[in-house]
């Protein structure tokens, strides 16, 4: 299984060999690239060692394209929820390995249910739940009546209407249940593909590689068809990690008919009684670089940043196709309300800004925030979503629903500043939109989101 998806001997060939590659050569690839086609390993390997200016910049420029055509000016927000630091695994690299003496917190259900609240109350309309791996501490009965809490929870006209789920690799059994809770995105990250070095950061049970690599097959079989890969940057060689990512794609694109819907690239940071320092530590300019490769070769996936970064590192990355970003973070249970935090951290967050402050920043970058989770509910998910996604139509529900939900969080949560900002920005948008049926019927439904309806989509 493992030579199978990830042959590292292989992609190491493709690293070393042509080690300067011609601008020509990297120019027609990315020609192919601006078709929506996406990359090979092959192609990626060659745009990877390029460094001239002109060619870095057509690079950008390609990605930015590719972004704005299938995803538009969106930006989707939503929050990280960590139910429990509970964890019997002792990873390098994060703040609730085993062997951090600090104190754990594992949310009761009334305690998810008011961390929810704070965060409805921000605006969000989508979490990400995670846990650390412990089954007597966080079993999967815990989290399935985790998931029933989130979605249980109203606040005035808001709610939260999507739950992607990151917890530690499962049984297929496992998945199923998850499936059958209605969630969104299933996201596992392999931390590292390369094998040597991910055994060498992992004791417990997730230091096994294969059943790390194989998590995802097993939530297709279980009929969880939207997934998403990440590795953590700075663990190995970036352009291994690159690679590998646009590997396993294309391996769950064959085998499934669905490649990733969403690719997370964070980067290392520190953390409480972590004492890893990267080996491999990722400069701006390469994580800019790498962001924009992945953008170019696999078009159709959402790309997400996190509140890791610094916000001037996210202001460049919204620009060349990130289509995902968490906002208002918390990387400890029960941190929202406490000044994010509340006991051991799972890292250190970079980007602290409010909700509404980090939506104003992006709407005076041309952006629309988009807290719109149509798709999972309208069953355009797995190949219905990637039959949309890879030529680009995408776009003609994304644009509307953004606009929709922009709505939604100006009459409820936004700043005066927010609500002046977005005005222009639905105005905007809607002046863009090349059907006048569509833009006809969004601006009858902005009407009613007016008058009190919520929750209107296409």
């Amino acid at each position: 299984m493992y030579d199978a998806v990830i042959d590292e001997t292989r992609i190491k060939e493709l690293l070393q060999a042509n080690q300067q590659p011609s601008p020509s050569e990297a120019l027609s690839i990315l020609e192919k690239g601006r078709t929506l086609a996406g990359l090979s390993p092959e192609e990626a390997a060659v745009l990877i060692k390029v460094t001239g200016k002109g060619v870095l910049d057509e690079i950008f420029d390609t990605a930015s394209s590719i972004k704005q055509t299938i995803y538009g000016d969106r930006l989707v927000f939503f929050a990280p929820l960590y139910v429990s630091n509970y964890c019997i695994n002792d990873c390098g690299y994060c703040g609730f390995h085993a062997a951090n003496p600090a104190p754990r917190k594992k949310l009761t259900m009334e305690e998810i249910r008011e961390q929810t609240g704070r965060i409805i109350g921000m605006g969000h309309k989508r979490v990400l739940l995670e846990a650390g791996e412990d089954e007597r501490n966080n079993p999967i009965d815990y989290i399935l009546n985790a998931i029933d809490a989130v979605y249980s929870m109203k606040k005035g006209g808001g709610e939260i209407r999507r739950i992607n789920v990151n917890i530690a690799a499962t049984t297929v059994e496992n998945y199923r249940r998850l499936k059958e809770r209605k969630i969104g995105t299933y996201r596992l990250f392999q931390e590292t593909y390369h094998r040597p070095t991910y055994e060498g950061i992992h004791q417990g049970p997730k230091r096994d590689y294969l059943r790390q690599l194989q998590a995802l097959d097993n939530a297709f079989e279980a009929g969880i068809d939207d997934v998403g890969l990440g590795v953590l940057f700075g663990l190995y060689d970036w352009r291994f990690e690159v690679l590998s990512l646009i590997t396993h794609a294309h391996y769950l694109q064959e085998r499934f008919g669905a490649g990733p819907h969403t690719i997370s690239i964070p980067r290392f940071r520190p953390a409480d009684t972590v004492e890893l320092r990267p080996t491999h530590p990722v400069s701006d300019d390469d994580f800019l670089k790498l962001i924009a490769i992945l953008r170019i070769a696999v078009p159709y996936a959402g790309m997400i940043i996190t509140t890791r970064e610094r916000p001037e590192i996210r202001k460049r990355a919204f620009h060349i196709g990130i289509s995902q970003t968490s906002a208002a973070s918390s990387t400890s249970p029960g941190g929202f309300g406490k000044d994010g935090k509340t006991g051991v951290e799972q890292f250190e967050i970079a980007d602290r800004r409010s909700l509404d402050e980090t939506a104003v920043s992006i709407m005076k970058d041309g952006f629309t925030p988009s807290f719109c989770t149509a798709c999972y509910r309208t069953g355009r998910t797995g190949r219905s979503f990637m039959d949309l996604a890879m030529p680009g139509d995408i776009h003609q529900f994304c644009q509307p629903n953004s606009i929709l939900t922009l709505m939604e969080y100006i009459e409820d949560y936004a700043s005066e500043e927010g609500r002046t900002l977005g005005m222009e920005t639905m105005t905007r948008s809607l002046g863009s939109m090349e059907d006048p049926a569509v833009r006809k019927q969004t601006e009858e439904r902005l009407e009613r989101i007016k008058k009190g309806e919520r929750d209107i989509f296409f």
